[in-house]
């Protein structure tokens, strides 16, 4: 005959976490992109209808937040102090897209190149490596500051740090890998560093910087020796997407969501424009050295560089022609009646 159980007493356990009062019973197949962020959107664990974060404590969206847990007081409690509606797609593409510079690029096809051609591309890719070091290092500042609310945004964050460093890695290996090596660095954007904001963050670096860049990147095929030079600027201005992709719609959702701020956002990039309006006139960069640089390479040397200044013309009326497109769709279009004159006798006129 089977003995009785024998119920043995647990002081200090009353098993109440099992006492559930969360939302249950989501059930989602994976789709053909696996099961994502936006999958899981749903219910009282997605952030619709929240404009404002909720308690300043470190529980994720959807749980019960513990009442023992420390109050995180610099964390930021408006949506439209931290949110893009791009962040969840953003960041499932970052994810999916990574390359690493060690195996991706054809580093074979680097072959010797006359001293002018292969000075000027160092001259280029340790001015990359200064910026896009810094481009990694600011966004690491406010990651902390996003509610767990609204943690889409610190993710993509991440992966944009992570970027940024594979584009100091990728760059840095070009300089010192076919008989050259790092040069004078310049100032670089080190006004960057100052910015105390989220959203003037994403304003200074997403918006104007990370789109300038781009350009850069954009004109990488025209300028490139090799395929390796050509792969490490296309791979890098995928990445570049989708940091720009993510400050034109969080700048888009702060206009949507609180347009009284219009004023701030153009004041951001007063100061902004001010500092590059000038210096990038002929260099499509913060330091002149690299626009010569530039010239060199779209000219194919030294001989050539009248030329090469005519390309860079060029490219910097497509720079400031594509920055004001991305202006009208936040909904600053009257951006183009106070731009920086070095900037703004780039422009088209109006259709």
């Amino acid at each position: 005959m089977a003995s009785s159980p024998t119920f043995v007493e647990a002081p200090g356990l009353n098993f109440d976490w099992l006492n559930l009062d969360t939302e249950q019973g989501m059930r989602i197949q994976a789709g053909r992109r696996g099961l994502t962020l936006e999958d899981v959107n749903q219910m009282t664990y997605g952030v619709e209808g929240k404009p404002e974060a909720g308690i300043a404590v470190f529980g994720p969206r959807g749980a019960k937040a513990d009442i023992r847990s420390p109050r995180h007081a610099r964390q930021y409690k408006s949506k439209a102090d931290v949110w893009s509606e791009s962040a969840m797609l953003l960041y499932e593409e970052a994810q999916q897209r990574q390359w690493a510079s060690a195996r991706d690029i054809p580093w074979e096809t680097l072959k010797p190149l006359p001293d002018d051609i292969e000075w000027a591309m160092c001259t280029l890719c340790t001015f990359l490596t200064q910026v896009e070091f810094i481009a990694g290092d600011l966004p690491g500042r406010f990651m902390e500051q996003v509610h767990p609310d609204f943690f889409e945004s610190q993710l993509f964050l991440g992966t944009q740090i992570m970027d940024e460093g594979r584009h100091l890695d990728v760059f840095r290996k070009r300089a010192l890998s076919n008989g050259g090596g790092m040069v004078d660095a310049g100032f670089g954007a080190i006004n960057l560093l100052s910015v105390d904001d989220f959203t003037e963050m994403t304003a200074l670096l997403h918006l104007v910087g990370e789109g300038f860049v781009q350009t850069l990147f954009r004109m990488g095929e025209l300028i490139s020796q090799n395929d390796a030079e050509k792969k490490i600027f296309r791979l890098s201005a995928q990445d570049e997407s989708r940091h720009l992709a993510f400050g034109v719609t969080h700048l888009k959702y702060v206009m949507d969501t609180e347009p009284w701020r219009k004023e701030e956002l153009h004041h951001y990039l007063d100061i902004q424009e001010g500092a590059l309006g000038e210096s990038q006139q002929a260099s499509l960069t913060t330091n002149p050295t690299t626009g010569e640089a530039l010239a060199i390479l779209a000219g194919g040397g030294v001989e050539h560089m009248d030329e090469g200044f005519m390309k860079l013309m060029i490219m910097r009326k497509r720079q400031i022609n594509e920055y004001m497109h991305r202006l009208e769709v936040i909904g600053l279009g009257d951006r183009r009646e106070r731009m920086a004159p070095g900037m703004r006798e780039f422009l088209d006129p109006v259709k």
